[in-house]
């Protein structure tokens, strides 16, 4: 497994080279990203998971064409790629985009100055593009400044989730355009999990819980091969295909391809092309709302969530407007979801292997103590003790040794 804190260190920390990886989409590009190349994305405010991926693809750089921080709110990413010694260049402009996969680049980083940044193709004397190198002081400045608009933000939201109900409540409130599906959900526990913050923690953290429930287990999108990568194996996958892999839609999981309220369905061509049988449920919103709807409507005893949005700031640093049908769908869910989110942390264990075998070792200590104390105790441990000699003398005979001394 690689170590998204390891990287391999360039040969010029100011200057930054190697082959690019360019896509609009950075969950795609995180796929294909090697360690050591350059990333070159066009990623407005940079959220929490994207940077989580780019981190663990070890890049020699990451180039945005977009502001990473816009000011719209005060989004995870940047810090996430500062804190694993990343360097991000902002703000590089569309051309940065026409680069071809597997060019050879070059970043000059103006080290003594305002941080500016230049991009240049490798054996090239020209500029192709200028862009200005986050620090923690710019990022810690664009994050107050984001702060004090988050306000503007939350009227936004709070109109979206009017626009969402008044557009759903007949999927919200009566279930209307549910699929029907062949997956038996009623009475049981379902997990839903989404490839979203910790979810390899509580995944982990969840396995007892997995063992004894036998929940049906639902992968969202990318959510699926999570679930295989933790060697279990989803009973359905739900999403627009974007990011699942071709393994994990072969693997006899129920599929439910997600489609827009027009007909709309992307993902749909790719799920015939490979011939899986598969529903199509269309609504507004997110994936992880269909499949909490699905749960809750084909009578779900509990639902747990893997990776999924809890927080405003989550639901906001997920770069879409549509996450406020996340928050009605969770309103309309209830008492039956459980978040799964940080379940690693609060069972963390804090007594380690070997002070638990200190701890059985002093017990057995002072178990023998109080029993050659007292003469029923006395008389216990000579009889163990006899019978231990009878034990070793008989296996000694067999392999023709001499019997040993008795215990005293």
């Amino acid at each position: 497994m690689r170590n998204p804190l390891h990287r391999p260190a360039p040969s010029d920390p100011d200057r930054p080279s190697g082959a690019v990886r360019v896509d609009a989409r950075t969950k795609k590009l995180t796929k294909r990203l090697q360690a050591g190349e350059i990333a070159v994305i066009d990623h407005t405010d940079l959220d929490r998971v994207a940077a989580e991926a780019l981190v663990e693809a070890r890049p020699a750089a990451v180039l945005n064409a977009a502001p990473s921080v816009s000011g719209r709110y005060p989004n995870l990413g940047p810090g996430i790629l500062l804190d694993a010694d990343v360097p991000l260049i902002d703000d590089l402009g569309p051309d940065i985009m026409r680069l071809h996969e597997g060019q050879h680049v070059e970043v000059d980083i103006d080290g003594e100055g305002d941080g500016a940044a230049k991009v240049r193709v490798a054996g090239e004397s020209g500029v192709l593009a200028e862009g200005v190198l986050q620090t923690r002081r710019t990022i810690e400045a664009a994050m107050d400044a984001a702060r004090e608009g988050l306000s503007v933000q939350l009227e936004a939201f709070a109109a979206n989730t009017m626009d969402y109900l008044r557009g759903e409540r007949d999927l919200l409130l009566n279930g209307v355009g549910v699929p029907e599906i062949r997956t038996q959900m009623s009475g049981r526990h379902v997990l839903i999990v989404v490839r979203g913050y910790s979810y390899k923690e509580d995944l982990k953290a969840l396995r007892p819980y997995i063992r004894e429930y036998k929940p049906v287990i639902i992968g969202v999108d990318g959510g699926a091969d999570a679930v295989l990568e933790a060697g279990l194996k989803p009973d359905m996958i739900v999403g627009d295909m974007d990011s699942v892999s071709d393994k994990a839609l072969g693997c006899g999981a129920e599929i439910v391809v997600h489609a827009y309220r027009d007909g709309r369905a992307p993902g749909l061509a790719r799920v015939e092309e490979l011939a899986v049988d598969h529903e199509v449920f269309a609504a507004t919103g997110t994936s992880e709302d269909i499949a909490m709807l699905m749960a809750d409507e084909t009578g779900a005893e509990l639902i747990v969530a893997v990776g999924t949005h809890v927080t405003l700031l989550e639901f906001l640093d997920k770069g879409r407007e549509g996450m406020s049908s996340t928050f009605l769908t969770r309103l309309k869910v209830g008492g039956r979801l459980i978040d799964a989110k940080g379940v690693s942390r609060l069972y963390r264990a804090r007594i380690s292997g070997w002070q638990l075998s200190l701890l059985a070792l002093a017990g057995l200590v002072a178990l023998f103590a109080a029993l050659a104390s007292t003469p029923g105790g006395q008389t216990f441990l000579g009889l163990s003790g006899a019978v231990w000699d009878d034990v070793v003398n008989f296996f000694r005979s067999l392999v023709g040794l001499a019997p040993s001394t008795p215990s005293v």
